[in-house]
């Protein structure tokens, strides 16, 4: 009995695992969409300065 509890017990972890690997998403990130920018632009003469 101690065999095919430890066996049932590890096909239960790796099934676990797979499932939550491999399921939906439960991610709780708010929808933000393209986000503008408005922030300073570059003004340099040179494009590389190597």
């Amino acid at each position: 009995m101690g065999i095919s509890k430890l066996f049932a017990n590890a096909i239960s972890f790796v099934s676990d695992a797979l499932s939550r690997i491999f399921g939906l998403n439960d991610d709780d990130y708010p929808a933000t969409g393209v986000q503008p920018y408005s922030g300073d632009t570059h003004h340099d003469s040179h494009a590389s300065d190597w």
